[in-house]
């Protein structure tokens, strides 16, 4: 299993009450399912509002489970932002 950093911002950040954390997962599905399991209560519904970056790049709208994560890597929990 990869060794990736989960990096949460605004909502998603207070939510989760850190600003990142460790997780060991393959893919983002993966890692998501074990954000979700270790902060089951508000950070869960932030997640559902959420995009995401992996090193960097967008996820867009690809599969969780697609999205292959690398040993080392960051995974931004990006939730909306007020403004433009």
């Amino acid at each position: 299993m990869a060794k990736v950093t989960v990096r949460y911002w605004a909502a998603a950040k207070a939510a989760a009450q850190v600003a990142e954390e460790p997780y060991e997962a393959d893919t983002l599905a993966e890692a998501l399912a074990a954000v979700r399991e270790r902060h089951p209560g508000e950070l869960t519904r932030v997640l559902l509002r959420c995009s995401f970056l992996v090193d960097g790049d967008p996820v867009g709208t690809r599969g969780h489970e697609t999205v292959r994560l690398a040993d080392g890597g960051t995974v931004e929990v990006l939730p909306p932002f007020a403004g433009g």
